[in-house]
């Protein structure tokens, strides 16, 4: 319970259903979640792409006219 409440914590929800969703998770007998993966030098992204929001909404304003 003292993991989970800490695990609530650490991810800034600490809320009676997250405690107990986090409760859950860990005992169930599932494997902890892979640990991340430090990729090679090449494979890393030299220039993270931009979220482009206004396509969205391009496709929106087609399909839902006023």
């Amino acid at each position: 319970m003292l993991c989970a409440v800490e695990l609530a914590l650490e991810a800034g929800v600490p809320t009676k259903t997250h405690v107990l969703n986090i409760l859950h998770r860990l005992t169930d007998g599932k494997a902890p979640p892979a640990s991340p993966i430090d990729a090679p030098q090449a494979l890393r992204l030299a220039q993270e792409p931009l979220a482009d929001v206004g396509r969205y909404d391009n496709l929106r304003g087609l399909r839902h006219a006023s």
